[in-house]
């Protein structure tokens, strides 16, 4: 993951988060929000791009 340049900043892409934090029983994906870990852990540093591919990945879900 890159990290998010400055100007990136005001147009930020919204979390999918629901406030449901909690993993599968498999600890695969979030039950509320169904990202991975890995990709809640990034989400902060993850360039509006990688957010949006993110976010179009759980669509196709």
């Amino acid at each position: 993951m890159h990290t998010k340049p400055e100007n990136d900043v005001a147009d930020e892409v919204e979390s999918p988060c629901t406030g449901v934090c909690k993993l599968d029983p498999g600890g695969s994906y979030c039950i509320g929000c169904l990202r991975t870990p890995f990709e809640i852990g990034v989400w902060s540093r993850a360039s509006n791009d990688e957010k949006r591919a993110i976010l179009a990945r759980l669509a196709g879900l």
